[in-house]
Parts: structure tokens; C-alpha cells; sequence
């Protein structure tokens, strides 16, 4: 078991006091400390290092993140590849920049509240139960919202990261090798990230998907690299230009299907108010349509005398060979037609007005 104290690090830092100075005023002046890959299990008291910055402490055991209270002016920290299984005793420092934590056994992205100058966090290929994936907290992603700019949160079987949208400042987000699988999910995502100029989701299902690529393009206008490709300028104007293309042809298909129902409404409203029968004119010779407009005359005269409704219904039957349609002989079929002097006007309640004798 090695545990990192303060005589450890003086040994190993070579350290060269002047003259009338103490190792413990050498050790406040010490800014950065390297003890990667040193079997270190436990961080001892380190609050004579007031003025680290820099902490490499990778490829180690430690199991518990401890003691670094006092270290307020840390803005590096390295602790990728050991056995922390929680994040946690780091609220205080609040000039940490970028934490490095991947390869360690953590569940839940939490306990981040209130570091403010936090840029980059790094969480990929945490060591979890089969099935489990990386969660986050919320409270953390509200706290990181205005600071964060750059997320990885590859290898952690992740299968939804739209909780990450409060991340407004956000411009590089790693994920790949997770189990993302829908495309709708980044496009939503996509509009809420504004300032996203890089995003790599190789490995997950969703990169399979037709047009994933196209979709994310187009919803995006900030990304410029895409799964490690570059978006170039002409490949954007180009599918801008094909979504228009698209996007036009349906509104156009869309007005045209609604001026059809409407024209069909029409000619089905026209046909329910206006009668058509075909008569047959001797003078002519050939059947017209007449349209029935005079309904109300018929009901007005239906109580006249039988010599003045005989005379009106020859007076009707006149208007209605002035009234025959110019086009009415393309409307009706040759079965329409067929022995025109043995046409029957059929009597209708409350619609026709011309009985046949």
C-alpha cells in the first residue's frame, strides 16, 4: 500500500531548498505533481500545497476521492484508471478546469455542484455491472450548464443523452461505443446545443440508420466534424438545397390535393342543390342537361288551377331547353342517352316540379 503524503512527495519531487527554507515552504510553492502508476491507494493530507494546479494521479488504486480540500487552486486533475466508485470531496475546488475520471467505477455523474470553471469532463469506459449504463444528475448537468464545453462519455452503454441539452455551452461531445439508437433523439438534441462544433458517435446502432448522417447535417448549422469526418461547406449547401428541393414539392403536393377536395366538395355540393336530368328536345335532336332552379315557383303553383299549371309546366319545360348546358353532351355517357322521347321525369318530393302525364 503506498498513500501519497507530504514527505512522499517531497522525496520524490526533488526538491532543493535554499538556503533558511524549509521543505514546507518548498512545498507551497510546488504547482504541479506527478505520482502516475505508483501503486498510490490513498491521498493523504496535502494542505501545505496551496498552490498545486496540476495533480497526475492515473493508473493508480485509489479507491476514494479525499483530501484535496485544500487545494484550491487545482485546474487539473487525473484520476483516470483507478477504483473510485463515486465522485465526491471536490465542491471546493472551485478553479478545476478539466476532470479526468474514465476507467474507474463510477454509476453517477453527481456531487459537481458548484464548480463553475469546470471545461472539460471526461467519464468514458467506466468499469460497470453487465447492464448498467452511466446515469447523470441532474442537479450536476444544471450546475455545469453555463461552464462545460467539452464531454466524453464514450464506452458506457448509454442509450439516451438528451438530458444533456441544458448543456448550453457544450462544443465537443464524445460518445462514442454506446447504445444510442435513435436519430430523432440527436436531432433534438442537436437544436438545443448550439455551440456544438464536434460530435463523434461511431460504435453506437444509430450511426447504421439511412440518412443518419444527412439528418444531423442538416439540423445542425455549428458541426463541423462529424464522427471524425469534416462537414464541408459544399456537402451542407447541397443537402440544404435537396431538403428544399423536398420540402417544395410537398407543399406543392399538399395544395394540390387540397384544391382537389375541395373541387370534389364542390362538384358534390353543386350536384345536391341542382338536379340533372337529361331532356330531349325534338328541335334538337340530341339529350341536354337542365338544371332545376326554379323549385320554389313549382311549390308556389303547386295549388293553382290545373289550366294554369299545365300552361306553367309548358312554360318550364321551355326555359329549360334555354337553360341546357353548352358542355353537356361530354358529361353524359351513350347509356344516357338511349330513347330520349321515352325519357320519364320521375316525381320528387320537395326537389322536382314536372310530373310525367
Amino acid at each position: 500500500m503506498v498513500r501519497l503524503t507530504l514527505d512522499l512527495i517531497a522525496k520524490n519531487s526533488n526538491l532543493k531548498p535554499r538556503k533558511e527554507e524549509t521543505i514546507s515552504q518548498c512545498l507551497k510553492k510546488i504547482t504541479h505533481i506527478n505520482f502516475s502508476d505508483k501503486n498510490v491507494d490513498a491521498i493523504e493530507d496535502l494542505s501545505l500545497c496551496k498552490n498545486l494546479s496540476v495533480l497526475y494521479l492515473y493508473d493508480n488504486r485509489i479507491s476514494k476521492i479525499a483530501n484535496l480540500n485544500y487545494a484550491t487552486n487545482l485546474t487539473h486533475l487525473y484520476l483516470q484508471n483507478n477504483c473510485i466508485s463515486c465522485i465526491e470531496n471536490l465542491r471546493s475546488l472551485k478553479k478545476l478546469e478539466k476532470l479526468y475520471l474514465g476507467g474507474n467505477y463510477i454509476a453517477v455523474i453527481e456531487g459537481l455542484e458548484g464548480l463553475q470553471e469546470l471545461r472539460e469532463l471526461h467519464v468514458e469506459s467506466q468499469r460497470l455491472p453487465l447492464g448498467e449504463k452511466l446515469l447523470f444528475d441532474p442537479r450536476t448537468l444544471h450546475s455545469l450548464a453555463k461552464s462545460l464545453s467539452i464531454l466524453n462519455i464514450s464506452n458506457n452503454n448509454i442509450d439516451d443523452i438528451r438530458d444533456l441539452e441544458v448543456l448550453e455551452n457544450l462544443n465537443q461531445l464524445i460518445a462514442v461505443d454506446n447504445q444510442l439508437l435513435h436519430v430523432k433523439d440527436l436531432e433534438y438534441l442537436l437544436n438545443k446545443l448550439m455551440k456544438l462544433w464536434k460530435m463523434d458517435l461511431n460504435g453506437n446502432p444509430v450511426c447504421l440508420k439511412p440518412k443518419y448522417r444527412d439528418r444531423l447535417i442538416l439540423v445542425s448549422k455549428s458541426l463541423e466534424f462529424l464522427d471524425g469526418k469534416e462537414i464541408k461547406s459544399i456537402e451542407r449547401q447541397f443537402l440544404m438545397n435537396w431538403k428544399a428541393s423536398k420540402d417544395a414539392k410537398k407543399i406543392s403536393k399538399k395544395r394540390n390535393n387540397k384544391n382537389e377536395d375541395e373541387n370534389n366538395s364542390y362538384i358534390s355540393n353543386f350536384e345536391t342543390m341542382h338536379h340533372i336530368v337529361p331532356v330531349y328536345y325534338p328541335q334538337v335532336g340530341k339529350p341536354k342537361l337542365v338544371f332545376f332552379y326554379e323549385i320554389q315557383r313549382y311549390h308556389v303553383n303547386r295549388n293553382a288551377s290545373p289550366e294554369s299549371s299545365q300552361e306553367d309546366n309548358i312554360q318550364i319545360i321551355e326555359n329549360m331547353g334555354n337553360l341546357s348546358l353548352k358542355e353537356s353532351e361530354s358529361l353524359l355517357t351513350k347509356n344516357d342517352a338511349h330513347e330520349p322521347h321515352l325519357l320519364h321525369i320521375p316525381k320528387v318530393k320537395e326537389n322536382f316540379f314536372v310530373e310525367n302525364e
